[in-house]
């Protein structure tokens, strides 16, 4: 089949990318014929359709940088992304075309092409987000709180609440994205929609997308498995016996969002390290200090890393001397860092979807301490894959990183064994990009009898 693959940024910028290019790989392997529609960018990956991407647009900085009306607007319908998607189109004349990212700087103005009006292409979109739900991504409100609000489908609850990176006008812009998108109809010209976990199945299925929607959960390529694989390590309690210190590892932005303040507090609270901690002990049968040879490392960095300095400086000296601030590290530096790592740790407080970086730990056999919020559960088997803890609840993650150290040798290598088992049933990259043919041939048939009634 020819499968035009089309996502708003084409270079390894984050999950939804490292998913593009994983899929573009499988398909290939399957002896496909993939092309690509993206956005102009110095960071590229070189590819033959770069002469049909569209013009870069950052829609990040103020909203002063919109210097006109009309070039806001481009931020919800674009006719240039609509014209060179045509022209590709034409020429590579695709069997599937299949969606990722496309928001704001691509939009969903490609899919008004005449080509495929005439062709009856059939569409499929991945949902990497919630922006189908949610003008601001991420179903939380301007006060950080998780919300539901926009399943209504009256989409001025993200400016009422300003929910766009705090700012009004924003806020205001999104609203009408989300807006036109429904008014135009474009989401009804999407044939099937691909949710990574079964919780954003069912917030699709929620907010108004029943009937076409499917879960199929992100995979690792074969690549990413084989140095999760290198990495695993299975004698980590003889390297603490060596003089190694065990650690439990936050690898991702250092964002509100992702929970890393509260990780930071629940970890000194467990190790004994924040003022009035002995006075505020969980009454948990296993509420008990963290060893001293035990510390928390900290991978990425972000809006928050700040706060966490003054969080670890107002704790002393002993809390500097375990809590570790790494910066940010890729490629086989970071998976050495997760396969060393005795637990990493998913703090999440938002409805994080299906996140690469608790799959790259399991793949590592690294067990997972996470979030009990969006696709996190679908990862961490309770006392199998790992432990799990109410999101946002400082209590209850004390309470589990001190779970954690608990376990021992014995019941760490079947939890190990169990995450490799986990990644190998439901992670290959094979089985996704197979069941992923099938769809593709579903809903290929499905159109071709549709143009032939």
């Amino acid at each position: 089949m020819r499968i035009l693959l089309v996502n708003k940024y084409f270079y390894r910028k984050g999950g939804a990318e490292t998913y593009f290019f994983a899929l573009a790989e499988g398909l290939k392997a399957l002896g496909h014929e993939v092309a690509f529609f993206s956005m102009k960018h110095p960071n590229n990956e070189p590819s033959y359709w770069s002469k049909y991407f569209v013009s870069e647009k950052d829609y990040v900085g103020e909203i002063s940088a919109f210097k006109k009306v009309q070039e806001a607007s481009t931020l919800i319908y674009s006719f240039e992304a609509k014209r060179k998607f045509e022209a590709l189109l034409e020429e590579f004349k695709p069997d599937i075309i299949h969606m990722n990212n496309v928001h704001r700087q691509l939009t969903l103005s490609i899919l008004d092409a005449p080509y495929l009006k005439k062709h009856h292409v059939p569409v499929v979109y991945t949902a990497h987000d919630y922006i189908l739900l949610c003008p601001a991504y991420t179903m939380v409100n301007g006060r950080g709180e998780v919300c539901d609000a926009c399943l209504d489908r009256h989409f001025m609850h993200a400016t009422k609440n300003v929910c766009v990176k705090g700012s009004r006008a924003k806020s205001a812009l999104a609203t009408m994205e989300a807006k036109f998108l429904k008014l135009h109809h474009s989401y009804d010209k999407i044939d099937l929609i691909i949710a990574p976990s079964q919780f954003m199945k069912n917030k699709l299925d929620e907010g108004g997308f029943s009937g076409k929607t499917v879960a199929m959960q992100n995979f690792l390529t074969d690549s990413q498995m084989a140095m999760g694989a290198r990495v695993a390590n299975t004698h980590k309690f003889e390297d603490t016996q060596a003089g190694a210190r065990p650690y439990f590892l936050f690898f991702g932005r250092l964002s509100k969002e992702k929970g890393i303040l509260t990780l930071v507090k629940a970890f000194l609270r467990a190790a004994g390290l924040a003022n009035g901690s002995a006075d505020t002990q969980s009454s948990d049968q296993d509420a008990q200090m963290l060893p001293e040879v035990w510390d928390l490392h900290i991978v990425g960095d972000g809006p928050e890393r700040e706060a966490i300095e003054q969080l670890i400086a107002s704790a002393g000296p002993q809390a500097a001397a375990r809590i570790h601030l790494l910066g940010y590290k890729s490629g086989e530096e970071l998976q050495r860092e997760v396969g060393n790592a005795r637990f990493t740790v998913l703090s999440s407080e938002w409805r994080e979807n299906m996140p690469y970086s608790g799959l790259e730990s399991l793949a590592a056999q690294t067990p997972v301490i996470g979030a009990n919020i969006g696709g996190i559960p679908e990862l961490v088997v309770e006392g199998k894959t790992g432990f799990r803890f109410e999101s946002g609840d400082l209590d209850s993650l004390t309470v589990a990183l001190r779970r954690a150290v608990n376990v021992d040798e014995s019941r760490y290598d079947t939890m190990q064994r169990q995450c490799d088992q986990y990644v190998q049933k439901r992670c290959r990259q094979s089985g996704y990009v197979e069941k992923l043919e099938q769809v593709y041939g579903d809903i290929y048939d499905r159109n071709l009898h549709g143009k032939c009634e």
